[in-house]
């Protein structure tokens, strides 16, 4: 690439990237910390109320700290959506759901490689390379010679480590190596988000893409129309859906995933693995979950514009779109003549614009509410208490309340006349008169005034209060009294 391409490349780049423009934003410390402490790992979405709340919280804390952060959470949220940080996806219920776009991932993922940089080469990224040259070169080579001689050589080579293994020569990998090896591994696993949202973002331009064109260009409405009306997916069949469609297929292999996830767990079971800090130990553990995860949600995005360019196909909505399609390229062919005509915009131009059914009145015309139009006008009577019965407040006072100073007296007329006592001899003697509500105040009672007679139980039985029912028992431990109650 020649200096004058690259300068204009970057120029590009510098206008229209918005990783580029996440990091020379006015408070890009700021919105690369707060969107990448909540969306960039390990959650991908978030509802609009709960990151709201979440980033309100960052900046009253960073603000304490002497960040100059004049705005709320909801405007810095909405100045981040409207310069492309995030995106919004509306979901079946009323909230909606925000992730970051491709380019923020990239911005924070270049950050934290600044503040945490890796070591610039490693063995086991120089391994990684010539096993992938390698295997590159035995499938692309045309002379089949050559891939068995080269196989063979591969099939020596494994022999000879088995045997190895075999007679008791075992070399087990450094701690310092295996955690720079899983150490890679993970910076590896740290570019997938970025790439989902950038197939995301893919799948989107494409569906809006062959929306356009369904309705722009004549050309090209045959072929794609009967594409669709054939059944074949547009979406799955392009590049990026191809390539998401053999990277789903393989996170979906139950062997794979299987034998993937016995692996984590021995390499987490390692020695090595106590030299990982707590957060690579968690991100090898998630490893598989998140790229499930991950997956699923793309093929579920998929799926639905799927669907949905199919259905915009066979329902009347792509006529509707075309005609207010013509209906604006015959509205602005005809001001462009009118404009070369030098038409002033108060000229009689012998246009007639067929007003909308909606109706247009003037502010003057609305009416203010009144409150004296509600007022009531009828005189207030005055109307004079009913006398009180008391016997029917002592029947309320009875059902809402329990009758203590009943049940003491039950207590002690019970001692008086036969002695010590238990919970069950009192109502033997004196009935529950409020049914359960006698029986709960005289347990209360008794664990506060009895004594508790260990390993020892006893059945009361009531009549409920409203004498309908059948009569009630229960299975308490066994108080006795032996004082009388205060």
């Amino acid at each position: 690439m020649t200096a004058l391409r690259a300068a204009l490349t970057t120029r590009r780049l510098a206008d229209h990237s918005t990783a580029w423009a996440l990091l020379r934003a006015a408070n890009a410390p700021v919105a690369v910390a707060v969107l990448g402490a909540h969306l960039a790992d390990p959650r991908r979405e978030m509802p609009s109320a709960v990151l709201i709340n979440a980033v309100e919280a960052d900046l009253d804390e960073l603000r304490a700290h002497g960040f100059d952060l004049p705005q709320t959470a909801l405007q810095y949220c909405k100045a981040w959506l409207e310069a492309g940080f995030l995106i919004r996806r509306p979901t079946e219920s009323r909230e909606e759901l925000y992730s970051l776009s491709d380019g923020a991932l990239a911005a924070i993922r270049f950050v934290q490689e600044l503040s945490e940089p890796r070591s610039s080469v490693t063995e086991s990224r120089l391994t990684t390379i010539v096993e992938r040259i390698r295997q590159l070169s035995i499938e692309t080579d045309p002379d089949v010679s050559r891939r068995i001689e080269m196989l063979r050589t591969e099939r020596d080579r494994l022999d000879e480590e088995i045997s190895r293994l075999a007679s008791g020569d075992v070399e087990i990998l450094e701690t310092d190596r295996a955690a720079e090896q899983a150490g890679d591994v993970l910076a590896l696993a740290a570019e997938l988000p970025e790439d989902f949202a950038r197939l995301r973002a893919s799948l989107e331009a494409l569906n809006s893409r062959l929306r356009r064109q369904l309705i722009d260009e004549p050309q090209s409405r045959g072929s794609v129309l009967d594409d669709i009306f054939r059944g074949v997916d547009l979406l799955q069949e392009s590049e990026a859906g191809r390539s998401f469609a053999a990277f789903y297929a393989l996170v979906l292999d139950p062997e794979r995933t299987s034998a993937l996830d016995d692996d984590i767990d021995a390499l987490l079971e390692r020695p090595f693995a106590r030299s990982l800090t707590p957060e690579q130990r968690t991100q090898l553990r998630r490893l598989l979950p998140a790229m499930q995860d991950s997956s699923s949600e793309i093929h579920q995005v998929m799926t639905s514009l799927s669907r949905s360019l199919r259905r915009f196909v066979q329902s009347e909505e792509l006529a509707e779109e075309r005609q207010v399609n013509q209906l604006l390229r015959a509205a602005t062919s005809e001001a462009h003549t009118l404009f070369e005509q030098g038409c002033r915009p108060f000229r009689e131009i012998g246009f007639v614009l067929n007003l909308t059914r909606v109706p247009v009145s003037s502010v003057s015309a609305l009416t203010l509410h009144d409150p004296q139009d509600a007022a009531v006008t009828e005189e207030v009577v005055e109307s004079e208490a009913p006398p009180v019965d008391v016997a029917e407040l002592r029947r309320s006072v009875r059902e809402s309340e329990i009758d203590t100073a009943e049940l003491i007296d039950a207590v002690n007329a019970v001692l008086r006349d036969h002695g010590p006592c238990t919970i069950a001899e009192v109502f033997s003697h004196r009935p529950a008169s409020q049914g359960v509500a006698s029986v709960v105040g005289l347990l209360d009672l008794a664990e506060r005034h009895a004594v508790m007679v260990p390993d020892r139980h006893e059945e009361v039985r009531w009549v409920p209060a409203d004498s309908v029912a059948d009569a009630r028992a229960a299975v308490l431990p066994v108080h006795l009294f032996k004082e009388p109650l205060p």
